[in-house]
């Protein structure tokens, strides 16, 4: 799939569902839609997103790769 967002599709299969996600998620970045959905969402909203999706991140990611790939550091950096 080619991040298109009209062939998203979930449920049918494993290797769908990934192509799925990484179009969703990166439909997600999109600057304008992140300031729009941040100004509507309440606070408890807010902290259930963030909740959620940092312990996705926790529990799918080594700490290097949550640096590297989440908070874009380039150079390593000491742990602890």
């Amino acid at each position: 799939m080619e991040s298109d967002p009209h062939q998203m599709c979930f449920g049918l299969n494993l290797e769908l569902d990934r192509e799925s996600i990484t179009t969703f998620l990166q439909l997600m970045g999109n600057p304008a839609l992140a300031k729009t959905l941040a100004n509507r969402l309440s606070s408890e909203e807010i902290q259930e997103v963030v909740h959620y999706f940092t312990g996705v991140l926790k529990k799918n990611m080594s700490e290097d790769e949550y640096h590297e790939l989440f908070l874009l550091e380039q150079s390593p950096h000491p742990h602890k």
